[in-house]
């Protein structure tokens, strides 16, 4: 296969890196500069590190303390994520009661020592997965800090995303290894426990030195800077790499604009790029054998080709290289990477490549607070996902969000439903969060295209890309730009959709005839009131619709492309439960009505939808 991916040329966003400052009303950016050393004993598993850390408080509050997380702390017996995982009605398979079971060897840690604030000797407690520094003197509005300390730590075998010695022999994956500083927005300090669930961080400049086994092939988050001393297939062409003079190699990293760094390790890493004419490096990384080696070589056509539909969609790529690295223990999204497992059908490995690709735009880019919002990360990454699996697998589905519906109908039914709303760490069952924050979440983008019309709110997702890329968003802003798109107030479908578990179900109660008319009938079982897009097909084949929007849209959408000419439209006031509609046309002539043929309005009992004559 060739080493080159031959499709039209993509222009790269450009922007500024190091300090970002952003503000509005209560709204602000901190930015972190992080520079950092470690070295990695492959023997103990374990490793020393320093960090220097420049803060910029950006806020205009005077902060008197501030929180680091300690990750790899949650992987001991009676941590709270050991604790959750025992408690929990329906645990992670993957952790179950492992940690509890884990020796002295095989427990991860962090621990941080020597930590200092501008020079000065900072007090540090150490709660579990969160340090908690008292600064020997406050942090100012719109001031710079510098931040400098010394940490130890253990890779724990592999349970949870990060760890050592893979069920599919990877070495190490190297996710949340360093004490990486808590954010601090609006809403103040956001120092959650580490029990299994998302990530929140702050964007700025990483310069990472990695001292390591010369064997190892390291792969992950950032720019390589010294390629022609490392090899590994980094290297530029035709240079020869002098051979170690010592056992260990060290690997220099920088990575513009990002908020988290994740290495892969491993001595059988086989190494693949494919340089996209636009100027994008994609790294494959992988342990060759009979389960990877095949469906590995295919991944280097797809990886490109959902870089370039999802740039086309969803907003335009901003990095430079993408690496795709074997490890973890499934797939997990990290800066300008990701790490998956890689024994996988070619299908299975794309699809969760794709999945892990799309976090780049909503955990990377945007990064809305996963913690607090899962479903604008996890729900539009797969609303993106089902997307662009349908172009670049050619799977010709009609409906390619199909199996998320079902997801979110299954949970409606399960009776566990649980509010959009609700924090990750807080779902009370791993299926109310799933469902909620992967299937709902994409239910909510899709269904959004019912409410303003698809192409509106297409616009409106490359719009919320580029207005508020590197800002944090909430789910406000999206909905602001949707509405500055439509022309239409959509307050209150965040209002019932995100808030509430109330459910969408309409139903056709009557069609009767009227003299030379029709009298049909329309019912608001449900409690969630939705616009409706009525369809009426005739005997002889023809179509026409009846449109009826809520009165609090304070508006209309426009005819969508494709659909049955409309010939009335009329509001529905969401207080009222039945509507009724008169149609200039005999009933002998129709064959059906139906409520929203497209089935993009999450109605939870679709039987009641359609009569046909």
């Amino acid at each position: 296969m060739s080493n080159r991916y031959q499709k039209p040329v993509l222009g790269l966003f450009l922007f500024l890196f190091g300090s970002v400052a952003w503000a509005q009303t209560g709204r602000f950016q901190q930015a972190v500069d992080y520079q950092m050393e470690v070295s990695m004993d492959v023997n103990t598993n374990q490793y020393q590190g320093t960090q220097r850390l420049v803060y910029s408080n950006n806020s205009p509050d005077t902060l008197h303390r501030v929180f680091y997380h300690l990750y790899y702390n949650a992987f001991q017996p009676g941590s709270m994520m050991d604790v959750r995982s025992r408690t929990i009605a329906d645990p992670d398979r993957r952790v179950g009661d492992r940690i509890s079971k884990l020796s002295p060897d095989e427990i991860g840690y962090l621990h941080v020592k020597n930590l200092k604030v501008n020079g000065k000797t900072a007090e540090a407690n150490e709660v579990g997965t969160i340090l908690e520094v008292t600064l020997p003197e406050p942090i100012l509005p719109n001031s710079q800090a510098t931040l400098e300390l010394e940490f130890d730590g253990q890779v724990p075998v592999q349970i949870r995303r990060s760890g050592r010695d893979s069920e599919e022999g990877v070495r190490y994956s190297m996710s949340q290894w360093y004490p990486k500083l808590a954010n601090y927005d609006e809403q103040g300090w956001h120092a959650n426990p580490y029990i299994g669930r998302e990530f929140y961080g702050i964007w700025g400049d990483f310069d990472v030195k990695i001292t390591i086994d010369k064997e190892y092939t390291i792969g992950g988050t950032g720019y390589l800077q010294n390629p022609n001393e490392i090899g590994h297939g980094y290297q530029d062409e035709g240079v020869t790499v002098p051979e170690p003079t010592g056992e260990t190699l060290t690997w220099h990293f920088k990575a513009p604009m990002v908020h988290d760094f994740m290495w892969g390790a491993d001595p059988k890493y086989q190494h693949d790029k494919v340089l996209m004419d636009n100027g994008i490096t994609v790294h494959h990384f992988f342990i060759p054998g009979e389960k990877t080696s095949e469906n590995w070589e295919k991944l280097k056509e797809f990886t490109p080709k959902a870089i370039e539909y999802m740039s086309k969609h969803f907003g335009q790529y901003p990095y430079k290289q993408f690496s795709v690295v074997q490890g973890g223990d499934g797939g997990m999204e990290y800066a300008m990477s990701t790490l998956i497992t890689g024994e996988r059908s070619l299908p299975s490995l794309v699809g969760v490549m794709v999945h892990e690709l799309a976090h780049s735009w909503y955990h990377g880019v945007l990064a809305t607070n996963e913690s607090l919002y899962p479903w604008m990360d996890e729900g539009f990454t797969s609303y993106a996902t089902n997307l662009t699996m349908g172009e670049i697998m050619s799977r010709g589905r009609s409906n390619v969000h199909a199996g998320s519906y079902r997801g979110y109908f299954g949970l409606v039914a399960s009776g566990l439903e649980e509010p959009l709303a609700t924090h990750s760490d807080h779902y009370h069952t791993n299926r109310a969060y799933g469902a909620a924050a992967y299937s709902k979440g994409a239910v909510f983008m899709e269904q959004m295209g019912y409410v303003i019309g698809a192409e509106v709110r297409d616009r409106g997702l490359l719009r919320y890309f580029n207005d508020w890329q590197f800002k944090h968003p909430n789910v406000n802003d999206l909905i602001r730009i949707m509405e500055k798109e439509s022309g239409l107030e959509l307050d209150w479908y965040k209002e019932y959709f995100v808030h509430t578990t109330k459910t969408i179900d309409y139903a056709i109660k009557e069609a009767k005839a009227n003299g030379e008319k029709t009298e049909i009938t329309l019912q608001r079982v449900g409690l969630m009131p939705m616009p409706v897009d009525l369809v009426i097909t005739y005997k002889d084949g023809s179509q026409e619709s009846i449109y009826l929007p809520l009165v609090i849209m304070r508006g209309e959408k426009a005819q969508e492309a494709g659909t049955p000419t409309r010939i009335h439209t009329e509001n529905w006031g969401w207080v009222n439960l039945e509507k009724t509609l008169v149609v200039d046309r005999n009933l002998e002539t129709i064959k059906s009505i139906e409520i929203d043929p497209t089935k993009r309005m999450a109605d939870v009992q679709p039987e009641n939808n359609k009569v046909e004559f």
